[in-house]
């Protein structure tokens, strides 16, 4: 499993994007959840204008192995969710790194970050 070299990690397993000009970053969780979870059939996301805290949870993901928190790993206002996957909760396991982002979010602050190499580390010691 390759990590996308241009995403930042966390060690809860959300991946980011580098917030973009008008300060904006897209957050998901990465295919090891995705694939640790297995089938997820329900979403729970933050809401539009909420707050998110870096390090907090924000919302949940059900699989039909267990029931997981999910994090933000910034600070910040959301601007979107992606209606896709509330609709679809597939598209988390078939496309994490795409089609399956979670929501969006006006960065004041980003938490504790790790670089894809770290993330790859730390979820395959051995490679």
């Amino acid at each position: 499993m390759s990590n996308p070299q241009h995403l930042q990690y966390t060690e809860e397993h959300e991946w980011l994007t580098a917030a973009g000009a008008d300060g904006v970053s897209t957050i998901g969780i990465t295919q090891h959840a995705a694939d640790a979870l297995g089938d997820i059939v329900y979403v729970e996301l933050p809401e539009v204008g909420s707050t998110v805290t870096a390090g907090e949870t924000c919302g949940e993901l059900e699989s039909t192995k267990s029931v997981s928190d999910l994090f933000s790993p910034v600070t910040g206002e959301v601007t979107e969710v992606n209606e896709d996957v509330k609709n679809d909760n597939g598209l988390v396991n078939s496309e994490p790194f795409e089609g399956g982002w979670l929501f969006k979010v006006r960065v004041e602050s980003t938490g504790a970050v790790l670089t894809a190499d770290e993330y790859t580390a730390l979820t395959n010691p051995s490679a």
